[in-house]
């Protein structure tokens, strides 16, 4: 049948109409698809992806804080202060809302749902040595150093490498969500340039059968196709830029700050607990004391983040809180070496005053150098949604529009080719 209408003028026309409103009508809705599942990609990067990675990382921050904090409380005699208690109920109540939101956000089989359930299961552990730890400290009895210290073993072999898994997991999620958003549509484009060019193709045809330079249906089908394609380039093109923006200025930032932020509380807990320990707890070797060697790691590698960070800062609100932190840093090293200096003379009481006293403390320069990681995350964490959602909002309309065009395209080629038909009548 197709082969015998081939064979006429009109027959052509026909199969050439039929051809020209399946390319275009493909080429609206397959743009309309592949541009909505950049978009919900974008959206993920935005709204789902990189806030569960920030979730992470804070889950993290806020284990490794209590387990620091009540290593201080420990050092600070029977009676913690107030303000100790607090801050580690704070550190615990936000490590558990995150995981409550963690596992709301996740798949139920993936691997930061297994994460999740490893750190539900041992957190409560964890605070029950925790409590142990205090009871025996108020009694004055030598015990309490022990619960401490298993309770560290807890933090340290299972509740803080699973908080590191998961945001592993979660960045890497991030990355794939990130990667899949940015990714040429190029089937859609691939189907605009061929709708235009058989629209060319077409036009031409007729132009050299009956030398009128215009058919109005066709014209308006393939300025509906231009209109389509330039729309895709445009608008796929801003949202990669955005994205890119938000890469380069923004997630790699954040990933360098939370690790400079879990070095430092590393750094921190360690220090504590070789307070603690007073050399009972030896490196592989049995030379030197595990938790100072933890400490010196843990700060070499703060010092690396802090310079890396100030590598990826584009602005000076963003290097400021760095060049404090790197500041602080360098106190913090002072200090601690002052502390040990005191305890490795005998003299206890003023190393304790050293590393847990609220002025000129070890102590101290930790919760300063915090505070400005903090504030260099939360600069880094704007510049990097508002880069996302700009990329993000450049897709706004883009599917809807796609197919709108590409139907009215079909209608205007049908027309076109009608027209010709009509000669024929």
């Amino acid at each position: 049948m197709l082969r015998r209408a081939a064979t006429t003028e009109p027959g052509r026309l026909r199969i050439l109409g039929a051809v020209l409103a399946l390319l275009v009508v493909a080429f609206g809705a397959v743009t309309a698809y592949e541009v909505a599942d950049r978009a919900a990609y974008a959206d993920d990067v935005a709204g789902r992806s990189q806030p569960l990675s920030a979730d992470a990382a804070d889950i993290y921050r806020s284990l490794a804080d209590a387990d620091a904090t009540a290593a201080s409380g420990f050092l600070a005699g029977p009676q913690e202060s107030e303000q100790v208690r607090k801050r580690y109920a704070d550190d615990i109540a936000t490590a558990s809302r995150l995981l409550v939101k963690a596992a709301a956000s996740t798949d139920a089989g993936g691997d930061s749902a297994r994460e999740i359930a490893v750190l539900n299961e041992h957190l409560p552990r964890y605070t029950g040595l925790i409590e142990r730890a205090r009871a025996a400290n108020r009694q004055g009895l030598p015990l309490g150093g022990a619960y401490l210290r298993y309770a560290n073993l807890t933090m340290s072999r299972q509740l803080l490498p699973a908080a590191e898994r998961l945001y592993a997991e979660e960045t890497e999620r991030l990355h794939r969500d990130d990667d899949e958003a940015r990714a040429w549509p190029v089937l859609s484009l691939a189907l605009g340039l061929l709708a235009l060019a058989v629209l060319v193709g077409v036009q031409r045809r007729t132009y050299l059968r009956t030398n009128r330079v215009f058919n109005r249906g066709l014209l308006a089908a393939s300025a509906s196709c231009l209109v389509a394609l330039l729309w895709l380039l445009a608008g796929h093109g801003l949202a990669r830029a955005g994205l890119n923006d938000a890469r380069e200025h923004g997630q790699k930032s954040l990933q360098v700050l939370n690790e400079a932020r879990i070095s430092s509380l590393k750094a921190r807990a360690n220090e504590n607990l070789a307070v603690v320990a007073r050399g009972a707890v030896l490196t592989e070797d049995g030379k030197n004391d595990k938790y100072e060697a933890d400490y010196g790691a843990g700060v070499d590698a703060l010092d690396g983040a802090l310079d890396t960070a100030e590598g990826l800062a584009d602005d000076a609100e963003g290097r400021g809180p760095l060049a404090e932190a790197a500041a602080r840093t360098g106190e913090w090293r002072e200090r601690h070496a002052k502390a040990r200096e005191l305890d490795d003379a005998g003299d206890f009481t003023r190393a304790m005053e050293k590393i847990i006293g609220s002025k000129g403390s070890t102590g101290e320069s930790f919760d300063q150098v915090d505070a400005a990681l903090g504030r260099a995350l939360a600069h880094e964490q704007a510049e990097f949604t508002r880069a996302a959602e700009g990329g993000r909002d450049a897709l706004t309309g883009l599917p809807l529009g796609a197919a709108v065009l590409g139907v009215f395209a079909a209608g205007c080629a049908v027309t076109g080719v009608n027209r010709r038909l009509s000669e024929y009548r």
